[in-house]
């Protein structure tokens, strides 16, 4: 008989958790799970009572190619949203999606509107998951109320029903969610916090994706490295919860969150902006 060959006994390379394309934008927007959502001829239009621009624009998945068609989609769509008083689209830049992306957003652009808050997309490979520490206290499932507390201190936002919107937000999707306390404290009040985050848990097909977010340190207890603690102990925990990728969003101009991320593993995976009308 004869030796297989060396080629035919190689294994196939580790195929990467992480979605692409479409199926990464749908992974972004189950994490931050907009209260209300209505799909539009390959649009998803988002509303969170305008609270959080990640839930509340209209963000394209599957547009028409056809120039005609895409402007008519246009034309529908800021006639829903005219009540906001301006229009406003988040385009992604990812391998993988259509090239009508670029047309539309071209389009946009022809109408006037302007770019703004660019921001990068990040993810790793969960395979080898960092060591969470310790101190870091966990919950999974809903949004914790003395959660709730500590990151609305950080993170704070105009308005009560700011506050109730985000609250809706992540409940939409189960969670981790993290605290860290301030030495010596058990951080049962909120002023006894100094760092929080949460990593969603997302199925994407027969896997499960977590989205780091809601990352917020204190300003008295910033560059100490609590926010790498936190981020640590997220991805630690989401692959006891069978996670297998992480992603994230970040600004562009957040150079020292980027930086963080990049230590912690992440690579840029993509883009995305914001198309803003007058």
């Amino acid at each position: 008989m004869a030796a297989r060959s060396s080629r035919s006994r190689r294994s196939a390379p580790a195929r990467s958790a992480l979605p692409e394309g479409t199926a990464l934008v749908e992974t972004l927007l189950g994490a931050w799970r907009a209260p209300a959502r209505i799909d539009v001829d390959g649009v998803a239009l988002l509303r969170s009572r305008g609270v959080t621009r990640r839930a509340h624009s209209a963000v394209p998945l599957d547009p028409p190619s056809d120039p005609e068609d895409l402007d008519a989609l246009i034309d529908r769509v800021h006639a829903l949203t005219a009540a906001d008083g301006r229009a406003l689209w988040r385009i992604f830049e990812l391998p993988g999606l259509p090239p009508a992306h670029t047309a539309l957003d071209q389009a946009l652009d022809a109408r006037g509107l302007v770019t703004e808050a660019p921001c990068e997309i990040l993810g790793r490979d969960l395979a080898s998951p960092p060591r969470g520490d310790a101190a870091v206290r966990f919950e999974v499932g809903l949004p914790p109320a003395d959660w709730s507390e500590a990151h609305w201190r950080l993170a704070p936002r105009a308005g009560e029903e700011a506050r109730t919107t985000l609250h809706d937000i992540m409940a939409g999707t189960p969670a981790i969610y993290a605290t860290l306390p301030r030495p010596g404290t058990d951080g049962a009040r909120p002023e006894d916090v100094v760092a929080v985050g949460r990593a969603a848990l997302v199925p994407v097909r027969k896997t499960l994706v977590t989205v780091v977010d809601a990352l917020a340190v204190d300003p008295d207890h910033r560059r100490q490295g609590h926010g790498r603690t936190v981020l640590d102990a997220l991805l630690g925990a989401a692959h006891q919860q069978d996670a297998r990728a992480a992603l994230l969003e970040v600004e562009s101009d957040n150079a020292a969150a980027r930086a963080l991320y990049r230590r912690a593993g992440f690579t840029r995976l993509g883009g995305c902006h914001y198309r803003v009308g007058a």
